[in-house]
């Protein structure tokens, strides 16, 4: 590995672990970050002996609240990011993100109907709102993908417009049933849109197992077709000439980055700007390698929304903030920032 990226990793490793460090001491009850790192070293086999003085209290806020929301924060962060670099490959263009499918406008949909009718099933301790909202996902980016063929080929610039439509289909008519299904003044409605504005407050250990397997498999598929994705950057053509099967890389390339996006916004709404930002922004730093470009985009993900939750979360004490609203706040300014400083995207 070159010296610079090895150094790129170092520095992410150590904002991963401070970042952690920080969302667990920090909150309405403040525990001392050192408390709280030995409290996780005497979790640690062989450490038991470790005496860190925290009461029985803090030790349940740390492990029951605090890290599973911290956990889940980082695997949708990462999800989010390996699914926009993938797409920002895919399509060729780093104004790409994981929504320019459908995806989250599917799930949101998803979520809105199993909030207004009251379904009320569960599957494997998860509600039936995450679940909906994962089928949906899923159901639309297929129906995207299926629209978009053309003599065998899908054409980039035809998945890119179906994709465009059937999210602002799902936009609207999750408005319609917002508009027509309920009472304006039923709680129903806020929660559809605390929803749609992106949160993991109140997650789980729960919500953490459900996405943790399709982050696992669909980001170590991804990293596998690192090479792959380097080739497609050369266009269709060109990939092609150079032995490469084209039309089934991009159809394993949209599935497993459908599955990642998918599982993300199943558990946390409708978060922006992080899969459009943090690939643009490694890219920068890490070079176009997607071998290095996947892991690096995958922990900077993490680390962004965990800090984005942190903030969400103690910015406006004891009102929490849905974590969607920092990412835009923040994201859209700096990406305009950037779009100003890169002008060889023609912008």
């Amino acid at each position: 590995m070159r010296r610079r990226p090895l150094l790129v990793f170092v520095a992410l490793a150590a904002l991963l672990v401070a970042t952690m460090i920080a969302s667990l001491s920090m909150g309405a009850a403040k525990i001392p970050p050192a408390q709280v790192g030995w409290e996780i070293l005497s979790r640690l086999p062989g450490l038991s002996s470790l005496d860190p003085g925290l009461s029985q209290t803090q030790a349940t806020i740390i492990f029951e609240l605090r890290l599973p929301r911290t956990v889940l924060a980082l695997l949708v962060g990462g999800a989010l990011a390996v699914a926009g670099v993938v797409m920002q490959a895919f399509f060729q263009n780093p104004m790409a993100a994981p929504s320019i499918i459908g995806v989250s406008s599917g799930a949101a949909l998803g979520a809105t109907i199993a909030i207004m009718f009251g379904l009320q099933f569960y599957v494997m301790g998860l509600s039936a709102i995450p679940v909906v909202a994962f089928i949906s996902a899923l159901a639309v980016t297929a129906l995207v993908y299926v629209l978009s063929r053309r003599g065998g080929r899908t054409p980039v610039g035809v998945l890119l417009l179906t994709g465009i439509a059937m999210g602002s289909m799902c936009s609207a008519l999750a408005s319609l049933l917002l508009v027509t299904g309920q009472d304006p003044q039923h709680l129903d409605l806020d929660r559809v849109v605390y929803w749609m504005l992106g949160s993991v407050a109140g997650r789980s250990w729960t919500h953490v197992q459900m996405i943790l397997p399709y982050v696992v498999l669909a980001g170590a598929a991804i990293y596998l077709f690192g090479r792959d994705l380097n080739v497609l950057l050369l266009g269709d053509e060109t990939a092609h000439y150079l032995g490469l099967d084209v039309e089934r890389v991009k159809l394993l390339l949209l599935t497993f980055s459908s599955l990642l996006a998918a599982a993300a916004v199943a558990v946390s709404g409708v978060i922006g700007f992080v899969g459009l930002i943090v690939p643009h922004v490694m890219r920068i730093i890490t070079g176009p390698d997607h071998r290095v470009l996947l892991p690096a985009a995958a922990i900077a993900g993490g680390v962004l929304l965990a800090l984005a939750d942190l903030v969400a979360r103690t910015a406006a004490a004891p009102t929490e903030i849905p974590v969607g609203i920092i990412t835009s706040v923040l994201g859209a300014p700096f990406f305009l920032y950037l779009l100003h400083r890169r002008r060889e995207y023609g912008l």
